[in-house]
């Protein structure tokens, strides 16, 4: 947490706490240091990015899982870039003080030098031997000469150094966009990407949501692992990586939810991604590793919608999520589009996201996202 809360008063501090300890409560949050972190921040109100992912989470009725909560934690509260950064930050002052240290150097062996050539002058005009003369001169270069390769030598390590720290800053930044388990971009880096692309949109540019979950996943985490899941995850995540464009942006939106966005594409064009990318993963076969056992086909489900110029993020993401859940009902491994659901609205469809968490109307509680 940031060193300004060690000066909250106590009872604003005892305030937050037994909020974030409720809240966590009331979502069934385990109450580790890591998630109280979270949520005192939220509370708190220290992080706006922290406060507009959790609003998005409750207002689709999201899960509060252990991926979701790391997600939360590492993204939000306590991103490795930190410590790099500080790291960073006490590499470049010695580099500094090295530079100076090697100017000051290159300045005084500069001036030596000008004296010793001055005196070389001033001795060949009282008349001394000239062989000596080109001899001491010659003895000046050299040293001169040396003196400049030491430098160069000097400045050159130092911009090696340099280019390790650039490179490190790199990573850092790329790791702290980055989702864990899947190798796509995280919410951070997803939020940041809606947010341009919400600019480009709004000047009439077209620009395309799907989100995809796979079918049945709690079902096949309860029936193989959670590192067999995780497998499922990765090989679903690289598929959806290779399948969009390169200017897309595939992302974990939480759990087994992935997302992309598709700038400068229409309804059409992303519906069409979208079906390829289904039929990719229907094709795909999942190997245990351990065993060598072919274990049963996977599917996803897909929704897609298409920006409004002028609304709000969080509109174009409800639509795509209800497109989602009208896929599930439609009975799975299927591409469902925003056109769809004034159709399902008339026909007498729920299409809200937050039935799928009742499981109405779907066998044994079964919630209609497959869990």
């Amino acid at each position: 947490m940031e060193s300004g809360f060690d000066d909250l008063d106590y009872d604003y501090a005892a305030s937050v706490a037994g909020r974030a300890v409720r809240s966590m409560a009331e979502q069934r949050i385990p109450p580790t240091p890591a998630n109280f972190a979270v949520w005192f921040h939220y509370f708190a109100g220290s992080h706006d990015d922290l406060r507009n992912a959790i609003e998005l989470l409750i207002d689709h009725n999201r899960p509060f899982d252990a991926r979701t909560n790391q997600d939360l934690f590492e993204t939000y509260v306590a991103p490795r870039a930190g410590a790099v950064a500080s790291e960073t930050s006490d590499r470049l002052h010695a580099l500094m003080g090295a530079a100076k240290e090697f100017l000051a150097t290159a300045m005084a062996d500069n001036h030596s030098q000008m004296r010793a050539i001055s005196e070389v002058a001033d001795r060949g005009r009282a008349g001394v031997d000239p062989k000596a003369l080109v001899a001491q001169l010659m003895n000046e270069l050299a040293r001169a000469a040396t003196r400049a390769t030491r430098l160069e030598a000097g400045f050159a390590e130092k911009t090696r150094e340099l280019d390790v720290i650039r490179d490190s800053l790199s990573k850092s930044e790329e790791r702290a966009r980055t989702d864990v388990l899947t190798g796509l971009a995280n919410r951070r880096a997803l939020d940041e990407f809606l947010r341009k692309a919400q600019t480009t949109a709004d000047w009439g540019e077209p620009l395309g949501v799907l989100m995809l979950d796979i079918d049945h996943f709690k079902t096949f985490n309860d029936n193989f692992g959670h590192g067999v899941g995780d497998q499922m995850l990765r090989l679903i995540a690289k598929v959806l990586r290779e399948k969009v464009r390169e200017q897309d942006l595939p992302a974990r939106y939480g759990g087994e939810e992935l997302i992309a966005v598709l700038p400068d594409a229409d309804l059409a064009t992303c519906t069409e991604i979208a079906e390829c990318i289904r039929r990719a993963i229907a094709e795909c076969t999942i190997t245990r590793r351990s065993t060598g056992e072919t274990l049963p086909n996977i599917s996803v489900s897909i929704g897609v919608a298409q920006y409004r110029t002028g609304e709000a993020i969080t509109d174009l993401i409800e639509r795509c999520d209800r497109a989602l859940y009208l896929a599930k009902g439609g009975g799975r491994n299927r591409v469902v589009t925003e056109a769809e659901l004034d159709r399902a609205a008339a026909a007498g469809w729920q299409c809200a996201p937050s039935p799928r968490l009742r499981g109405e109307g779907w066998g044994e509680g079964e919630s209609p996202r497959g869990r």
